[in-house]
């Protein structure tokens, strides 16, 4: 490629499958030293396989106080700073309001909002002035999606943290944006704990909805956090870019 990430230590949690992943894999190709999270033992191995010692592939739950504050701190040890962090990891849960239950409630919140507060807390100081924060939000905060009342606000949420952050870093010189992807064709999907014909029929809406008529690819999301991760976004700040398709349209 063309080393747009020369040098720079970048740390993307939920990096073992589907955008993170494919983040992982384009921030290696422009040159940066990448440590990438997750929880699952077989994605993390096949991530490890794929990625090969280019990467650095951890376990590492992203809404675990201890777990965050350990990888920040060996991050620290083995690179000692970080350039980019790429807040990815996320979960989602769908399912009618009344159906919905409180534990999934709660686990959203402490992946999607939490996970990321305290990520961001561990990583400004070991941010340099140029630094990147990226945060994958969702297209749902600003839809009203029925089924996704949980999700929906979490990344309403987490949009308000990049706003925050954006304001509260910037005389640092650290950028905070966010990626807003619109339906993906990545593994978070089938992890929704819908039944498999429901989750279907709701994809066939869905892309019923997008203006290009198709799910997109987690590659396309990557490139708009190379962008964000390098410095050709360095008067970007606070903002949300969205990757939909046009379904927001």
């Amino acid at each position: 490629m063309t080393g747009r990430l020369r040098n720079k230590v970048a740390v993307i949690t939920g990096g073992t499958t589907g955008i993170g992943f494919a983040a992982a894999r384009r921030f290696l190709d422009e040159g940066a030293e990448v440590i990438a999270t997750g929880t699952n033992p077989e994605t993390i191995a096949v991530a490890r396989s794929e990625l090969g010692e280019r990467a650095e592939v951890v376990a590492s739950d992203a809404s675990c106080g201890k777990d965050i504050a350990a990888l920040f701190s060996d991050v620290k040890e083995r690179h000692g700073r970080i350039d980019v962090l790429f807040l990815n990891a996320g979960i989602a849960r769908f399912a009618p309001w009344e159906e919905h239950s409180e534990e999934d409630f709660d686990r959203q919140f402490a992946i999607n909002v939490k996970g990321p507060w305290l990520a961001i807390r561990q990583a400004i100081p070991l941010m340099p002035q140029g630094g990147s924060i990226i945060a994958t939000t969702s297209v749902v905060n600003q839809m009203g999606f029925p089924g996704a009342s949980a999700y929906a606000a979490t990344k309403a949420a987490l949009r308000q943290l990049v706003r925050t952050a954006a304001a509260e870093l910037a005389p640092r010189g650290i950028r905070v944006n966010a990626v807003s992807p619109g339906p993906i064709d990545t593994p978070i999907f089938s992890k929704t704990g819908m039944p498999a014909a429901d989750l279907e029929q709701m994809a066939e809406g869905i892309k019923g909805k997008v203006a290009v008529g198709r799910f997109g690819r987690p590659e396309e999301v990557a490139n708009v956090a190379v962008f964000l991760a390098s410095d050709e976004s360095s008067f970007v700040q606070g903002q949300e870019y969205v990757v939909d398709g046009g379904m927001t349209l």
